[in-house]
């Protein structure tokens, strides 16, 4: 059960902070063979891989046009209702952040420069699937690709034991505009997208969460030249409260990020040691009720509330850890809010609770885990897009900026470099110009 901490030293931060140990040793024979076994044998590796982990006989990979009506009838309208509403505050708020062309600007006389997003042309989404399909991944994914206009989105995801995607993710990728389905799950699908399968095309960028299998092979698949969205980890939450935030909210927000999976982490950082007691009663109260609590019991043996001076040493303590989900319920969490610097996304207040994000408040819930928050984004429309600079130099320009970079290049002994510019300005000096 969730361990209270109080008043640690400053020495003991990066101890009661550690992460649950990623066990990449363990893993890392088995999908380095699924890989070379999936570029040797392509689709025929992939099918036995789906008979062998999913108990699934399949006769081919490719979801057809009619897999696809049949599972939209199968889901409730209802859902659906739900699902179109998350997707129009995801698109809303994604393409309002988006930036496709830049103002040009002239950084001298005759020298302008402007830069442009191009689509990646072919990315590859995984979508998870075993006991929770994560269909919001798919709104959270395919959205941004689709204002992106990337030329081919391709989807992966594992099927049932009798051979099916799960209804409600093949709506969503519909609703997304891809058409392009394929069962093919963990390290093989990642496999299929790197190298390419007579079926499932190769792809130039891979997007999507999963299990230690699943993000070992992204990371072998960086190393064959294909880019991903970001290293992963488990996923996790850290919450900063004060006396006055209500136990309950707390207990259900720090449960509902632990049934994600046993290496789930979860933390509560606060200055109340009263509020420590009563959100761990909570927590046992609301746990009894989840399907999930053999899986959140697990996470919760990684997790711990730590009980500090002030929320002030809170908000430092948290920006060492570096959150994937940061929820501030505070007097004044907007406030709060504001000294935050490293964080993958911020809840303010006691009503923004983490599944409104997860699902269908308009922010993207593919984020950095495992503290990579101090240096990656989460996934935007940013991420389905190259960005490429221009520059254009007129006659003026190369007679204001020439004499400069020829003095630059032969500074560095680069005299093929000064010459691409002197041989210019000798042209226009004999055409007078």
């Amino acid at each position: 059960m969730l361990q209270i901490i109080q008043s640690p030293t400053r020495e003991q931060q990066a101890d009661l902070l550690q992460r649950p140990q990623q066990q990449k040793a363990n893993v890392d024979t088995a999908v380095k063979e699924i890989l070379n076994q999936v570029k040797q044998k392509g689709d025929s590796a992939l099918i036995e891989f789906a008979q062998r982990f999913d108990n699934a006989s399949l006769s081919s990979l490719k979801v057809s046009n009619q897999d696809v009506t049949a599972a939209i009838d199968k889901v409730s309208n209802e859902l659906k209702e739900a699902i179109k509403t998350a997707y129009q505050n995801i698109y809303k708020f994604h393409k309002a952040c988006y930036t496709k062309e830049y103002p040009v600007i002239e950084t001298m006389p005759g020298i302008t420069c402007w830069r442009k997003s191009l689509p990646i042309e072919k990315v590859g989404l995984y979508i998870p699937g075993g006991s929770a399909p994560l269909f919001s991944t798919v709104l959270m994914l395919g959205v941004p690709a689709q204002i992106a206009g990337n030329k081919q989105v391709i989807l992966c995801s594992p099927t049932d034991s009798d051979g099916a995607i799960n209804p409600v993710v093949l709506y969503t990728a519909q609703l997304c505009g891809i058409t392009e389905i394929y069962k093919a799950g963990g390290a093989g699908a990642i496999a299929a997208m790197t190298y390419g399968t007579t079926t499932i095309p190769a792809v130039d960028k891979i997007f999507g969460p999963g299990n230690s299998f699943v993000t070992r092979a992204k990371e072998l698949a960086q190393q064959q030249g294909v880019a991903i969205d970001m290293p992963a980890g488990p996923s996790e939450v850290l919450v900063i409260a004060d006396k006055t935030a209500n136990p309950d909210f707390i207990a259900a927000d720090l449960l509902a990020q632990a049934e994600h999976g046993p290496d789930s982490q979860v933390i509560l950082l606060t200055e109340s040691s009263e509020l420590a007691t009563r959100v761990t009663d909570s927590v046992q109260e609301q746990l009894a009720e989840l399907e999930r609590k053999d899986i959140a019991s697990v996470a919760l043996q990684n997790s711990k509330i730590i009980v500090l001076e002030s929320i002030q040493e809170c908000v430092n303590w948290s920006d060492f850890y570096a959150p994937e989900h940061l929820i501030i319920n505070t007097e004044n969490a907007e406030n709060v809010s504001s000294q935050i610097n490293i964080a993958g996304s911020i809840f303010i207040g006691a009503y923004t609770c983490e599944s409104l994000g997860d699902y269908a408040s308009g922010t993207n819930h593919t984020l950095p885990t495992y503290g990579y928050a101090r240096n990656y984004s989460g996934v935007s429309v940013d991420s389905f897009v190259n960005k490429v600079t221009y520059q254009k130099a007129t006659s003026q320009g190369i007679k204001n900026l020439g004499p400069a970079v020829e003095l630059m290049a032969a500074a560095e002994g680069l005299d093929a470099h000064k010459n691409a510019v002197s041989v210019r300005l000798k042209s226009l000096k004999s055409q007078g110009i």
